[in-house]
């Protein structure tokens, strides 16, 4: 896990605001005084997390590594991506989404799982390749990617966040891993940023997780859209579902997030989402999780180049 230092919610949405001032402008739809307004609103609303997030990197579920009964052998299991990933803002181990997939997989399993998390707080679908690097390094059966949030905040151009993304999961494919990648999540719901900033927000937010929806499937992966499984939930239930920065998730909202994505990822290793690790987290089969496989969707326009 990273050390970096996250950039500040306030600065991301002032990149934004900065952004859509300046197209909404050119449009005559809305004014930058009136972005930076929603900004400075944001900013006096949300305080900056203190702590950075547990490292959930181990071992999961070793009372299955019975060598006798054959499947002493870990599954290796890597958490890519971004704040969400990590599970910033929690306290415990146990309360980050990495820990709640390894946990699951290996009750569906009957086998431990072995998790290498190396998610950094902030991250950009540029960085990542490095983040690859390390899970190739520590070997890796399935990958599990959160990203997108940032490179909307940032103003990261979304071809190239979108190649990025096509880039780390094929990579990830030619090794021989699995690869599911909850795309971006509707930044329409983060209460502090008021209209018009919201829907602006949502709208990009939506329209990544569109792009990053294909990139992923061309690439061999599948991709959960996230902002479609979990947006109305934390629309309907702010206080529970964001942590106390009101922008990051809480320990209630990771788990969520854990449980949108577990089907996929026990479908990939050959699992069934009504297994054993289903039941006992209360996870049933998500019928609107997009792009099981590159047939599973019909023909598919190029990524765009910068």
């Amino acid at each position: 896990m990273s050390d970096q230092t996250p950039i500040r919610p306030e600065r991301r949405l002032a990149a934004v605001a900065a952004y859509a001032g300046g197209a909404l402008t050119a449009a005559g739809a809305l004014s930058i005084g009136v972005l930076l307004g929603q900004v400075l609103i944001a900013r006096m609303t949300i305080p900056g997390a203190e702590a950075p997030p547990p490292r959930s990197s181990g071992l999961y579920g070793p009372g299955y590594a019975d060598a006798a009964a054959g499947v002493a052998v870990p599954l290796r299991l890597a958490v890519l991506g971004d704040s969400t990933a990590a599970g910033y803002g929690v306290q415990t181990r146990a309360e980050t989404p990495g820990a709640l997939l390894a946990t699951w997989i290996a009750d569906a399993a009957k086998r431990p799982v072995r998790l290498t998390c190396p998610a950094v707080v902030g991250s950009v679908s540029a960085w990542l390749s490095a983040q690859v690097e390390i899970a190739l390094e520590a070997g890796v059966d399935l990958a599990v990617v959160f990203i997108g949030a940032n490179d909307v905040t940032t103003r990261a151009s979304e071809s190239a966040a979108v190649r990025h993304l096509f880039e780390a999961v094929h990579t990830l494919r030619e090794a021989g891993a699995e690869v599911v990648v909850a795309t971006c999540p509707d930044l329409g719901t983060i209460r502090p940023i008021q209209p018009p900033l919201r829907w602006l927000a949502r709208r990009w937010s939506r329209q990544l997780a569109a792009a990053q929806t294909v990139a992923v499937i061309r690439a061999g992966g599948r991709a959960v859209a996230l902002g479609d499984l979990l947006g109305p939930r934390f629309a309907a239930a702010p206080d529970n579902m964001f942590g106390a920065d009101r922008y990051h998730p809480s320990a209630e909202g990771y788990r969520e997030a854990a449980v949108a994505v577990l089907p996929s990822a026990l479908e990939a290793l050959g699992l069934t989402p009504t297994s054993a690790a289903a039941a006992q987290s209360g996870v049933h089969p998500v019928p609107s999780v997009t792009g099981v496989s590159a047939g599973s969707v019909g023909p598919i326009a190029p990524t765009p180049a910068d």
